[in-house]
C-alpha cells in the first residue's frame, strides 16, 4: 500500500472493512506477511491509531461487538501493545534519553568508520545478498510500512547476523515507518535486542521466515547468525527505576487558549473546544524531529495531510507551523493574547523533548501548556511498569473503564 491517504474517514472506512477479519480470522492470519499489496491479514490501521485518526478505543470496541472478548482477544491484545510501550516509556523517560544520547555517538561512529558506513548503506539500500532483508528494506523505504513480523526479522539480522548498532536500526525505522512512534519503535528494537526483556533476545529462524511468508523466502540456517545471548552487557546496570506518571495541567474553561494539533493526535473534536475562549489554532509539523537524518517524505507528507484533516474537523482556520524555534510557540500565543495552550497529551518522544526547550519561553511570556490526556491512556499506563504481562492480565478491568459506553 503506497497510496496512503490520512484522514479520519479513511481510517473509519478500513476500520469498517477490517471489523469481519478482527476474529478468529485475524488470530489465525495475523503472523503471516504475505508482502507488499498484500497485507490483508492484518488491518494496515496503525498509521492512523499512531496518529489517533482512529481510536485505540473504537478499533477494540468493534472487535468486541463483531467477534466477542474471546475471539477478538489477539486483536485486542495487539492494540494494547502499543498503550503498553507508551506508557512503559512514559514510566521509564531514562530509556528515550539514553537511546537518544546513544544514537548521537552511533552517528558520529558512522561519520568516522568507513566500513560501518559502508555495511548500513547495504543494509538500508536492501543490498546486503540476504533476499528476505533486503526485500524489506526495500518494502520499508518505498511504502513506509513492514508488517510486524517482518519487523522482528529484519531487527534480529540487523543486530545479530549483520552486526550493526542496533540504534541506527531503530532510526531507520524511525526515519520510514508512516506508524512510527518513539516507544513502540525504540522498545520494538530493545526488545529484539534482549534489552527490554532483559536476556531473552529474538532470534530470526529461517524456517519460521520460510513457514510466515508463504515460502516466498527460503533462507538458511546458516545464512542467520545464531543467537545465544542478547546485548545486556551493553547495559549492565539493568533497568532504570520506575518513575511516577508525568503531572499534567489540564486547560482551564473561559481563559484565552491557543489550540495546539500535533500528530500525536488529531482529533481535538473529541474534547469540548466550546468550554474554551480559543483565540487561536495552530497545526504543528514535527516529523523531522524523529531523527538528525532525512525523514522520510511519505511520512512527512502523511503528517501534514493529517493535520490539515484534523485542523478542517476542528472547525477554525489553523496556522501552519513548524517545530524548529521552541521559542516561536509562545511568540505565537502570545501575539493571540492567550495565556494557556491546549493539547492533546504529547507522550516521550522528540516532540515532548522539543516543548520542554520551549518551556523557559513560555513561562517568560505567562503562557501555561495544558494537556488533555484520554482515559486509554489513564487506564493502561498505570500497569505499564514491567513485561506486558501485568497489562494482559488487567486487560478486563483497562476495557472497562476505557471503552466507549
Amino acid at each position: 500500500m503506497t497510496d496512503w491517504t490520512a484522514t479520519r474517514a479513511e481510517g473509519d472506512k478500513i476500520l469498517a472493512a477490517f471489523t469481519p477479519r478482527m476474529g478468529r480470522r485475524y488470530a489465525n492470519g495475523r503472523n503471516t506477511d504475505n508482502g507488499p499489496g498484500a497485507h490483508k491479514a492484518v488491518s494496515v490501521l496503525s498509521p492512523y491509531i499512531r496518529r489517533r485518526l482512529v481510536l485505540e478505543a473504537d478499533a477494540v470496541a468493534a472487535a468486541i461487538a463483531a467477534h466477542g472478548p474471546e475471539d477478538a482477544e489477539k486483536f485486542v491484545q495487539e492494540v494494547i501493545w502499543r498503550g503498553y510501550f507508551k506508557g512503559w516509556l512514559e514510566r521509564r523517560p531514562q530509556v528515550w534519553d539514553s537511546y537518544c544520547t546513544g544514537l548521537e555517538a552511533d552517528l558520529a561512529a558512522l561519520d568516522r568508520d568507513r566500513r560501518l558506513r559502508r555495511d548500513v548503506d547495504r543494509a538500508i539500500n536492501g543490498q546486503t545478498g540476504l533476499e528476505c532483508f533486503d526485500a524489506w528494506a526495500t518494502e520499508l523505504v518505498d511504502t513506509g510500512y513492514l508488517h510486524n513480523h517482518a519487523r522482528m526479522w529484519f531487527a534480529s539480522i540487523w543486530t545479530f547476523t549483520l552486526g550493526l548498532p542496533w540504534r541506527l536500526g531503530a532510526d531507520f525505522f524511525y526515519r520510514h515507518l508512516l506508524d512510527g512512534d518513539a516507544a513502540s519503535n525504540t522498545l520494538g528494537w530493545r526488545w529484539v535486542a534482549g534489552l527490554h526483556t532483559r536476556g531473552k533476545p529474538y532470534p530470526a529462524d529461517a524456517q519460521n521466515i520460510v513457514t510466515f511468508t508463504n515460502g516466498r523466502f527460503a533462507p538458511r540456517q546458516s545464512d542467520l547468525a545464531e543467537v545465544t545471548q542478547g546485548l545486556e552487557a551493553s547495559e549492565p546496570d539493568g533497568l532504570p527505576t520506575v518513575m511516577p506518571l508525568r503531572a499534567i495541567t489540564m486547560p482551564l474553561p473561559g481563559r484565552p487558549t491557543a489550540l495546539l494539533i500535533t500528530d500525536e493526535d488529531c482529533r481535538v473534536e473529541d474534547f469540548d473546544l466550546a468550554a474554551y475562549d480559543i483565540r487561536t489554532v495552530a497545526t504543528l509539523t514535527a516529523s523531522h524531529l524523529r531523527s538528525p537524518l532525512p525523514v522520510s517524505d511519505l511520512v512527512q507528507r502523511f503528517e501534514a495531510d493529517a493535520l490539515a484533516d484534523a485542523a478542517k474537523r476542528s472547525g477554525f482556520a489553523a496556522t501552519a507551523m513548524r517545530a524548529d524555534d521552541p521559542a516561536s510557540l509562545a511568540k505565537w500565543a502570545a501575539v493571540a493574547g492567550a495565556t494557556q495552550i491546549a493539547t492533546p497529551y504529547i507522550t516521550r518522544g522528540p516532540l515532548r523533548d522539543w516543548l520542554v526547550e520551549a518551556a523557559p519561553a513560555l513561562e517568560k511570556a505567562g503562557i501555561t501548556l495544558c494537556e488533555w490526556r484520554r482515559d486509554w491512556d489513564t487506564a493502561i499506563w498505570p500497569h505499564a511498569t514491567a513485561g506486558f504481562f501485568k497489562v494482559k492480565q488487567n486487560i478486563p478491568r483497562i476495557l472497562e473503564s476505557a471503552l466507549p459506553i
